[in-house]
């Protein structure tokens, strides 16, 4: 790397005199190395060189050019220097070699090199190359096809210059390159010319919706090679959509990588691929395929946020076409789980239109549309294959296939005469053991919603939803609910009061919460459910309250009990919109935003938590495109759900109300007037938000992060007094410590679970996860894995508190720290 000034004119100078001299073999190294000093940004100031490489012989361009791509395509994909070589070209521009002395085989070199690019900005080269390879007789290869294709579609000058030869260009019928799209394409090359067309006529949807001319057009070509051929081969190719891709692309080093974004040629054939799918018979197939193309089309990517979420919005409104059971429970799914704004939006209104034509509100269209996937009973289903019997439970949150022979003894794996002669069978019991997963995942989410809810059912609907449904039933029975007044759980075949005396029927049934109870039947019911075995698919018994301090009672409008808080900005923005929260990302510029809100419209009111933008600068402080790595978090608010919105500017300051057409400013409510459930659920979002998304419980960050800036705050969240949620995973280490293998090891002290190990006494923070360890409290980093799997504890009482995991998996280890064999934590011991 050249540092001084004295030294980059000398490497100009010796460019120079390499153009001079025409020598392209010493050149080469010199003109990257060049490239590198100089961050691949050819400006201005660097014209000398460009403009002399410009103004030389055209025999010699052609060589240069030559050799460029040559050591391009020496080197291996991700190089630095094959996008320094790239960012020359570009510079190049200007440059038009002749033909006269150039390699036989520089234009197949520049072929490869542009087909290895996502866009190709010299349009002109572009337009030649095509134009020198078709009058030669030769065929282009598909990559370059597909440049060709993404180019025109991305960038817009030079767009009139690609219409033309774009035109010409109908092989490949699809761009190579990404998994869904070779498969087709092999698939389609043995099929005839019809299935050609079909895939032709679905890249030419670039509408939000197809029209009616579309819509005929593919419903012919459908006909023409069969609907159940269709579906069969777009339900196999759609699931490859987002895999690795098979032909990597070039990372230019700014914006998206385009090895983890979609073509957008094909793009736009994915989405009338999911078009001519809702033109065919409704089959369980087609639903679960486009339900599972929504969600990897929002899979985020850094420096570009979802995907596509135009594939996804396609795949909804496919599933809204669909007037099927399977469909309908896709979309109510995808609604508990889709965050992103716009296609969240699609989701409500294909809702609310099926509810609307069905007669029923928005929440009954949600509880019908949960299938059975096959079980005949409350989580559970028998199913005969020849002389075996396929058993399908719900284990938890999970599905579990299992198989028994003709005498009923269990067999391991699946037995050869089900693979054999019931091919079909067994696709579609794995496919509902897939499904049961992610239906138990969003039911157990809307479920977790329905606290503010203000939600009642008659108690025969209910147990026709709820209690008795073969999917739904498997969660339902694991909570308490109260009915007529009465508080019941489900126990030994029946529903139960906290005496265990049964309960066969009532009028009005709601979900039982704790606010409003007194503690001792708060705990009574705990022990109720750890009598009989239960454990909860979210808290609920255990669920944390938050009452009003005297310090909310003495702020009157806000409560500063969640302030002052680092916390990682798009964290918290994720889990904000899975816990229904609306929230705009800060981005380091002049600009304002609202806070983050929660309407509840069954109450009238608007939850508001304010933050702001933590940073001074581009790089520690903020991603490529200037968004915030972190926030700071200050008040919680209440205000009448119409209310005028609050913002502030992205980077701090204070919020003021944005008063239009006259409209007078309204007051934030007093807290002792909002009800007490909903404080109490608001603020547990709140400490969610704080537990989960807080610098302080990265066990990285001793050092206090970029500067160290964050030292005393992570050392103060990181081994400080425990929230609430924290003093609710004490209470239950208190009962849980005494049955565990480490029991002797391990005591409960204040805010610590203390681990005596043979090394060390290891202190672990109840609400973060860090460790102290004798003698002096020396930290101790450990880094937990990203999904842990659950410790063997014995009973837990309920499921999704991963920082419990954490911290009794990390208990485990410590207690028997003589056998750990991770060099970066034998090198802390």
């Amino acid at each position: 790397m050249i540092t001084s000034p004295s030294a980059y004119a000398g490497l100009v100078r010796d460019i120079l005199g390499l153009v001079a001299a025409e020598d392209t073999e010493r050149l080469v190294p010199q003109l990257l190395a060049h490239a590198e000093m100089i961050d691949d940004h050819w400006g201005w100031e660097h014209r000398k060189v460009t403009d002399a490489v410009c103004a030389a012989d055209g025999g010699f361009q052609a060589r240069l050019l030559h050799a460029l791509a040559a050591r391009y395509h020496e080197l291996e994909h991700g190089a630095r220097e094959r996008r320094g070589i790239v960012a020359l070209l570009a510079g190049l521009r200007e440059m038009r070699p002749s033909t006269e002395g150039q390699p036989l085989d520089t234009r197949s070199v520049l072929i490869r090199l542009a087909g290895e690019q996502d866009v190709h900005y010299d349009m002109g080269q572009l337009v030649r190359l095509v134009e020198l390879e078709l009058a030669d007789g030769r065929e282009l290869p598909g990559e370059f096809v597909a440049v060709i294709r993404r180019s025109h579609l991305t960038l817009w000058n030079g767009k009139k210059e690609l219409a033309a030869v774009v035109g010409q260009l109908s092989d490949p019928v699809l761009n190579p390159g990404e998994a869904w799209a070779d498969r087709a394409l092999d698939e389609v090359s043995g099929l005839g010319e019809q299935w050609r067309h079909l895939l032709a006529h679905a890249a030419t949807a670039t509408a939000a919706r197809p029209s009616a001319k579309w819509e005929q057009t593919g419903r012919a070509l459908i006909e023409t090679v069969g609907a159940e051929d269709v579906r069969e081969r777009l339900t196999a190719w759609l699931p490859l959509v987002g895999r690795a891709r098979t032909r990597p692309l070039l990372d230019r080093g700014w914006g998206a990588d385009p090895n983890v974004t979609y073509d957008p040629y094909n793009a736009d054939a994915l989405r009338g691929l999911t078009w001519l799918l809702s033109f065919l018979p409704a089959h369980p197939d087609t639903a679960r395929t486009l339900g599972a193309l929504v969600e990897t089309a929002l899979r985020k990517v850094p420096g570009l946020g979802p995907v596509n979420p135009k594939i996804a919005n396609a795949g909804v409104n496919a599933l809204a076409r669909i007037d099927s059971e399977p469909a309908l429970a896709e979309l109510a799914r995808l609604a508990t789980r889709v965050t992103y704004k716009g296609t969240l939006k699609l989701l409500n209104t294909a809702l609310d239109a099926r509810a609307e034509a069905l007669g029923l509100s928005r929440e009954e269209i949600e509880e019908l549309a949960v299938p059975a996937y096959g079980l005949t009973e409350v989580g559970r289903a028998h199913h005969r294959l020849g002389e075996v019997t396929a058993v399908l439970e719900v284990h938890g949150s999970k599905g579990l296939l299992s198989w028994r022979n003709a005498a009923g003894k269990a067999t391991k794996g699946v037995p050869a005469a089900v693979r054999r002669d019931h091919p079909d069978e067994l696709k579609e019991l794995k496919a509902a053991v897939k499904d049961i997963d992610k239906m138990l995942s969003a039911q157990s989410e809307r479920l977790d919603r329905q606290f503010l809810a203000r939600r009642t059912w008659s108690y025969a609907a209910w147990r026709e939803r709820y209690l008795d449904h073969p999917l739904v039933g498997t969660l339902a029975r694991r909570l308490l609910w109260t009915v007529d007044g009465t508080t019941v759980g489900y126990a030994e075949g029946a529903l139960r009061t906290l005496t265990d005396d049964a309960v066969t029927e009532g009028g009005e049934v709601r979900l039982w919460h704790p606010v409003g109870h007194e503690p001792a039947e708060i705990v009574a019911w705990r022990d109720w459910l750890e009598r009989h075995g239960i454990t909860q698919p979210f808290k609920q018994a255990h669920r944390e309250v938050y009452l009003l301090t005297d310090a909310e009672r003495t702020t009157g409008t806000y409560s500063n009990r969640f302030a002052a808080h680092v916390l990682r900005q798009h964290q918290f923005h994720s889990l904000a919109a899975v816990r229904g929260w609306r929230n705009k990302l800060r981005l380091m510029v002049d600009d304002e935003a609202p806070p983050a809100t929660r309407e509840l419209p069954q109450w009238g009111l608007r939850a508001e938590y304010w933050i702001e933008g933590e940073g001074e600068g581009y790089g520690d402080d903020t991603t490529e495109s200037g968004s915030y790595l972190r926030l700071r978090t200050d008040q919680v608010r209440f205000y009448p759900i119409d209310a005028p919105e609050n913002s502030a500017h992205c980077s701090g300051g204070e919020y003021h109300m944005w008063l239009r057409d006259g409209a007078d400013p309204v007051d934030p409510l007093p807290l002792t007037d909002v009800p007490p459930l909903v404080l109490s659920e608001v603020l547990r979002d709140v400490d969610l938000f704080v537990g989960v998304a807080s610098v302080g419980n990265d066990p990285t960050w001793q050092d206090g992060g970029p500067g160290g800036r964050f030292r005393e705050y992570w050392t103060t969240y990181g081994f400080g007094e425990l929230g609430q949620s924290a003093e609710t995973r004490r209470a239950l280490l208190d009962r849980l410590i005494p049955r565990l293998a480490i029991a002797d090891r391990c005591t409960l002290e204040g805010r610590f679970l203390h681990v005596k190990g043979e090394r060390h006494t290891y202190r672990i923070h109840l609400g973060s996860g860090n460790i102290l360890m004798t003698p002096n409290d020396q930290y101790l980093c450990i880094v937990p894995k990203s999904n842990p799997g659950a410790p063997q504890a014995g009973y837990l009482p309920y499921e999704g508190d991963r920082m419990l995991a954490v911290i009794l998996s990390k208990a485990m280890m410590l207690a028997d720290d003589t056998r750990i064999t991770d060099p970066t934590i034998l090198s802390q011991l």
